[in-house]
């Protein structure tokens, strides 16, 4: 019975250690320093209109394949207001599939990822104060590697012109 226990944990010692050895840092797709743009003054008198916002991700394929991308979503979360405001801090918005390209990156390559989404906005009335709203921007891409989100390091601010 001991030298069946003592075999038993020689053989998984051995296969820990040669695992251990063996394994360095697998090869990976990552996403980093995404942003967006920094603001639109929607016109005065405006209501709900459609602009176009405009984003860049980093994307480095560590792997041995190319990755493809199926889609890029973008949400947008309300994150400060200065002034009276429409939505309350924490409201969001899917903007949905936004346009991207490439859609796809090499083996072994890194790229940037340009991305445009709409947005909308409402104008104040010619005589009422300007306001600014702050929006956190996440993108959440589909690829072959998976599913990934990333956060736009800066905000996207809309102020009422």
């Amino acid at each position: 019975m001991i030298r069946i226990r003592a075999a038993v944990i020689a053989i998984a010692a051995a296969i820990i250690a040669t695992a251990g050895c063996s394994s360095g840092p697998s090869p990976t797709f990552s996403l980093s320093n995404a942003s967006v743009d920094q603001g639109y003054t929607c016109p005065a008198g405006a209501t709900n209109a459609r602009y176009d916002v405009h984003g860049t991700i980093h994307a480095q394929n560590s792997t041995s394949k190319a990755v493809t991308i199926a889609g890029i979503d973008a949400t947008m979360t309300l994150a400060a207001v200065k002034g009276g405001w429409l939505q309350k801090i924490g409201d969001r918005y899917d903007a949905g599939n936004a346009t991207f390209t490439p859609d796809s990156v090499r083996a072994g390559a890194s790229t940037t990822i340009n991305v445009t989404f709409s947005s909308a906005c409402t104008g104040r009335v010619a005589s009422g104060p300007v306001a600014s709203a702050d929006y956190k921007v996440t993108f959440t891409l589909s690829t072959s590697a998976g599913r990934f989100k990333i956060d736009s390091k800066d905000r996207h601010q809309i102020i009422t012109g």
